[in-house]
């Protein structure tokens, strides 16, 4: 039975200006929307100040538009409950829409001459309809508020990023941004992945029935579902019923790819991983997990490999294997014989052209221009790719997209910095093929594979730094990992 780890529908900013416009025309309230919009607002700053253990201390900044508006419902809110709020109002009152300026004038906190940074601040100067670049005062505004490194939270989207391309040549680089309604296309292209910190949605009353007629460009990924995708775990079982895994990578003098992907198969739940590597790499794997089956090949044998893949349940291909084109003859050979689930990285990606139905690709950014056979990447293009060859695709990045055919792309805001490592790509590999050796295949096995390993990243940064983590960190975390993920099923 499919689960459903499609969450929160992606639109671009338009879409969502639309979709609220015809919501409006059909009888909803837009006054009613921005209080409930700053309601929501005002209770997640309450909880990040007390989460933080700051002083309840918030300096909104008030553009023209309904997000200014949302900043002064939000400002009153937090007035009503004991906060001290200032607000800075870029633009005269008479200037502003006349929500914002009916809000505004209800406001009873103190008003900024002179900008002033306190606390934590709230960016409503603003919103997802802004195109190009900013400039003048506000430009000013927005990097004082940058050098402050104070605590920011942006409404619905930091300041200057477009809503559609995400570009931001200056703009509010936010802790976290508390989206209306729908997340914003923007968010996750471009520039704008680097300025929106952690994503929060406010529900600001629409009724659901517009959410669905919205047309969307993807979904973030539903990571509460995901626990369920596991599969349950049997008293009896045995190895081969937890998961057996065949791995194809490595050559000599790069042994490292394939240890890694082996590693983080067996850590992520595989009960038996076999590595079949070519002859003469005995001595280079000797350091490899004790656990780990080694298995020798000649080149143009592919023989041990197609039997012990009649009893795998996952396949991994490519780490390691080098660009040379006996490897090319090789692959082209032996993948079509296949017929087991199977994860294709590195350089099986540079070599393939033909995929197996349902195969999952992990190509990085310039691995999938090759496939493409193309010089700029369009999301749209790798959704052509995934419904052509009938395969999935992990578009690894800031944030991870996975292209599935005949659907829309899913997004994984999950990760760190540090990620962008030489190895962590292998390590994804392995985990991946963990999963669909648990019968967890296609894009639920690839939802599961990204998210449990961005978080490891995410808790290899914390116990290390951004600045001196590396790949095996990974798998070193991903039994934190896994507790995190089962502490999202029974919450």
């Amino acid at each position: 039975m499919e689960k459903c780890i499609e969450g929160m529908k992606v639109v671009r900013a338009e879409e969502m200006t639309r979709i609220e416009k015809v919501s409006i025309e059909e009888g909803a309230s837009d006054e009613e929307y921005m209080l409930k919009a700053g309601e929501g607002i005002a209770d997640r700053v309450e909880a990040f100040i007390e989460e933080r253990i700051l002083e309840k201390c918030v300096t909104l900044l008030v553009g023209k538009g309904n997000n200014g508006g949302d900043a002064f419902v939000a400002g009153t809110f937090l007035l009503n409950r004991g906060f001290h709020v200032e607000a800075y109002h870029v633009a005269a009152m008479e200037e502003s829409s006349p929500l914002c300026q009916k809000h505004g004038k209800g406001f009873r906190g103190k008003f900024q001459e002179v900008l002033e940074l306190k606390g934590v601040l709230v960016d409503g100067l603003l919103g997802t309809g802004f195109q190009g670049v900013v400039k003048g005062k506000l430009q000013e505004i927005i990097e004082k508020v940058n050098r402050s490194k104070l605590p920011v939270l942006a409404i619905d989207i930091p300041s200057g990023v477009n809503g559609n391309t995400g570009e931001a040549a200056v703009a509010i680089e936010a802790t976290e941004t508390l989206y209306l309604g729908m997340a914003k296309r923007g968010f996750f292209v471009g520039e704008g992945y680097n300025y929106v910190g952690q994503l929060r949605g406010i529900d600001f009353g629409m009724d659901q029935k517009y959410v669905k007629e919205a047309t969307g460009v993807g979904y973030m990924v539903n990571e509460k579902e995901l626990p369920t995708l596991l599969p349950p775990l049997k008293r009896d079982r045995h190895k081969y019923q937890a998961g057996y895994v065949i791995a194809v990578a490595g050559s000599p003098g790069m042994p490292g790819a394939a240890m890694l992907s082996c590693l983080a198969a067996l850590r992520a739940g595989a009960g038996i991983v076999r590595l079949f590597h070519p002859e003469g790499m005995e001595k280079e794997l000797a350091p490899s997990a004790l656990e780990l089956i080694r298995t020798p090949y000649k080149w143009g044998d592919d023989t041990p490999i197609l039997e012990e893949a009649k009893r795998a349940k996952g396949c991994l291909i490519g780490p390691g294997m080098g660009k040379g084109e006996k490897v090319r003859a090789f692959l082209e050979a032996l993948v079509p014989k296949l017929h087991l689930p199977m994860v294709i990285d590195a350089d099986a990606l540079y070599h393939l052209k033909r995929f197996p139905k349902g195969a999952i690709l992990t190509p990085h950014h310039q691995e999938m221009l090759h496939l493409l056979g193309k010089d700029e990447l369009s999301h749209d293009d790798c959704q052509t790719f995934a419904d052509e060859h009938e395969v999935t695709v992990v578009l690894k990045g800031a944030p991870t997209w996975i292209f599935h055919p005949k659907t829309l792309p899913l997004i994984i805001p999950k990760g760190d910095p540090g990620m962008a490592t030489a190895g962590t790509g292998d390590v994804l590999t392995g985990m991946i093929a963990a999963f669909l050796s648990q019968e967890v295949i296609g894009r639920e096995g690839a939802a599961l594979g990204v998210y449990l390993h961005g978080e490891a990243g995410e808790i290899a940064a914390k116990e290390k730094t951004s600045y001196d983590m590396i790949a095996s960190d990974l798998i070193q975390a991903l039994p934190s990992a896994f507790q995190k993920l089962f502490s999202l099923g029974s919450a």
